[in-house]
Order: C-alpha cells, then structure tokens, then sequence
C-alpha cells in the first residue's frame, strides 16, 4: 500500500487511466473530509460505482492511504460517519450508486463541471441538503439534476462566475399515489410548495428572475413559514441578480416575521446578519425588548449590546424634567 500526505484520511483503491485516475472505492474514518485532486500525478477524474458506499469491502487493486496523522487504532473506515464530503475540481463523473447509503452524509461541496451522475447515485443520502458549488458557467445542469433527484429542502451555496455568491433554498415538496377506491385508481398529488422551485431549471440553465418570480405564488399556497423566512434572507444577504421588485416583496416578508428572522439569527450566533435586519426593517419598542430577552436567554453579549443600542436609539428615554417659573 502507498502512503500519500494529504488533507484528510482516507483508503482508497485506485485505477490508473491515460486521462486520469479512477477511484474504485474509497473510505474514512473523517467526518468531513475532501477527496484528493490527484493521485500520482495524475487528476482524479472519476468514481467508480458503488465507490462511497459505507460497509463495502475493499476490492482488488491498487491501494493507498492519503492520510494527515495518526490516526486511533480502532476508527472506523467505512464512511459510516461521514457529514461532509468534497469533491475534486477535476472529477468529471461519478458511477452508479457511488454514494449509495450515505446516510449520515449532509454536505456536499462540488464543481460544476462534475456533470456525469450515474443511476441511483445519491440514493439513500437522506440526509443531504448543503450543497457548495463553485460555478463556470454550468451550474444549471448540476443543480437540475440534484433538484430532480431530491425532493426535500435543499441549501445551495453558489460561487458564481462573476465573483458573486448566491445561495438558494429550495423547499420540499411530496409526491403521493393516494388510492381511489370508488374509482378504482390511483390519484396523483404534490403537496408543498417546494414543487415549483424544483422545476424552476428551463432547459437546464439556472435562471434567477425565473426563482424570484416563484415567490409570491408559493406564499398564496401551504408553506413552511420558517423555509420562506430563511429564503428570503439568503437572497437579500446574497442579492445576485436580485431586481428591485424581489427586493421589496423578500423585505416585506421579513418585515411581517421580524422576530422570528432575529430567533433564527441568535441561534446562529450571527451578529452582522442582526445588524442588517435592524437596519433594513422597522421594529416596534416590544420587538426590540423580546429580541433583546431572546438574546439575554442564548447567552448572546454582542447581540444583547446590539439590540439594547438599536431600542435607544429608535425610542429614546430620559429623565422627564419639568421646570415652572
């Protein structure tokens, strides 16, 4: 077995091909780890089937261990705990079932060059929902295909051509068979509003007005209130392409759940997100003090300062002083 440094841990059996090195299968005992770019010289450009699935035995072939230290005797090669994954730049397809029963597996950070998914690549990770793509123009063909094959909440993080970031929330949606007895048949039903958004890819190019323009259609349906306040926070934080009209009806939504945006931000400890929402919507004096206990409650200082600065500001108080000649 060759012994490579690298960023991660991992075993991996690997073929060598002319174009590049396949990676036949491989484990790690990480729970977030990043696949190599290349393997004795050579860009790794593919996975083979089956590649990632935990509890596989080693296959024949030629093995190396890509490891950054020690690592305990008694850790557990077989991806079993595996939370996020990243793939190589190079890595131009992955195999049939290469990810199958993934399960712990929540993040997936990519290229979107890697276009070639074989059948049922993704199946039974369950618990995927981030994903981080770094864009050249071809994200929309990759996005499509993840939004086709998953049909709970996805989180897409984009680093886009131009330089700009934008991340997308995609809500979950149900496809039901409901037997029809008197009839005798089946009825067909989506429930959600996620539906849409899933489907929002024309000819496989991300267009995003065409999101935007779901939004308003998806408020006048069933929703998930706590998905849509945090879609519309991600595209005012990350306002690529963002027209102005989307800007007031995201900002509108925001302004109608104020303190249910400033919950969400103290749990994620995000001080310049409180900040842009003070800044961007109006708050009562009672908004301002809940948020302020809500702050007190997480143990949250910065934030507790923020809000306590922002309520003297908007609603100023001070010694009432009369003076009678």
């Amino acid at each position: 077995m060759e012994i490579l440094s690298g960023a991660n841990n991992w075993k991996l059996v690997v073929r060598r091909e002319a174009a590049g090195a396949e990676i036949l299968w491989a484990a790690t005992c990480d729970t977030r780890a990043a696949l190599p770019e290349e393997l004795f010289g050579l860009p790794v450009t593919a996975l083979g089937d089956h590649a990632l699935t935990p509890g596989r035995p080693m296959p024949k072939g030629e093995t190396v261990l890509v490891t950054c230290g020690p690592v305990a005797d008694d850790a557990a090669w077989d991806n079993s705990r595996l939370e996020d994954l990243g793939l190589p730049e190079s890595l131009l397809r992955v195999g049939d079932y290469g990810l199958l029963n993934c399960r712990m597996l929540r993040t997936l950070r990519l290229w979107d060059t890697t276009l070639c998914w074989g059948g049922g690549a993704l199946m039974n990770c369950r618990s995927l929902e981030r994903f981080h793509v770094t864009c050249t123009g071809r994200e929309g063909e990759l996005l499509s295909y993840f939004a086709g094959e998953l049909s709970h909440e996805l989180d897409m993080t984009l680093r886009l051509p131009a330089g700009d970031t934008a991340r997308l929330i995609l809500p979950e949606y149900v496809e039901i068979y409901e037997e029809n007895c008197p009839a005798h048949h089946f009825d067909y039903n989506i429930y959600g509003a996620g539906y849409g958004y899933h489907h929002c890819f024309y000819r496989r190019k991300l267009n995003l007005k065409a999101y935007d323009e779901l939004w308003r259609s998806m408020l006048g349906m069933e929703h998930d209130e706590d998905c849509a306040m945090r879609l519309a926070w991600w595209r005012l934080w990350y306002p690529a392409e963002l027209s102005e009209q989307a800007e007031r009806d995201y900002l509108a939504y925001l302004q109608a759940n104020v303190l249910s945006a400033a919950r969400w931000l103290l749990a994620e400890r995000n001080t310049e997100g409180l900040r842009f929402l003070l800044e961007h919507t109006g708050w009562t004096r009672e908004e301002l003090s809940e948020a302020c206990e809500l702050a007190r409650q997480a143990g949250f200082p910065e934030a507790v300062a923020l809000l306590l600065e922002e309520r003297h500001r908007r609603f100023p108080t001070g010694m009432g002083k009369r003076f009678e000649l």
